[in-house]
């Protein structure tokens, strides 16, 4: 599992790049995000290279915003890869709470970032069908 930040944000012009804008000035790259809109606020999650540090930030800043864990697991990058994925979480009786993706930097390959009422279970499900879990964030940059 990786850490992920979960930021509250205005629904209003420039709120999401004041939140970017002081992840950049403060040298933290995010590798994924997915952002939702909810009625008085957008809630952006991402996978930052340092997600204690961005916390922090934020939480100087008065962004209401917190650390949870999600799951990053490699997608095949083929017709069907993201149906074999949920196939298994279906036939498994998973039900995702959310899902979004990114890449590796390296050679761009898919990644899935997930989360489920039960992660330790979701996760032991993917590596037992031979999918690769990432453990830190670092390794999309590999």
């Amino acid at each position: 599992m990786i850490k992920q930040n979960i930021v509250f944000v205005e629904n209003k012009a420039g709120s999401l790049k004041r939140v970017t804008g002081l992840l950049a000035n403060n040298n933290i790259n995010i590798y994924g995000f997915a952002c939702f809109d909810a009625p008085e606020f957008a809630i952006f999650r991402m996978i930052c290279d340092d997600p204690d540090k961005a916390e922090i930030i934020l939480n100087q800043s008065g962004y209401m915003n917190r650390i949870t864990q999600a799951i990053v697991v490699d997608m095949k990058d083929q017709v069907g890869g993201l149906d074999e994925l949920l196939k298994i979480m279906a036939d498994s009786n998973v039900s995702l709470d959310y899902i979004y993706t990114s890449f590796h930097r390296k050679d761009l390959r898919p990644v899935v970032i997930l989360h489920s009422e039960d992660i330790t279970v979701t996760e032991s499900v993917l590596k037992n069908n031979g999918f690769k879990v990432f453990s830190a964030a670092d390794e999309l940059e590999k």
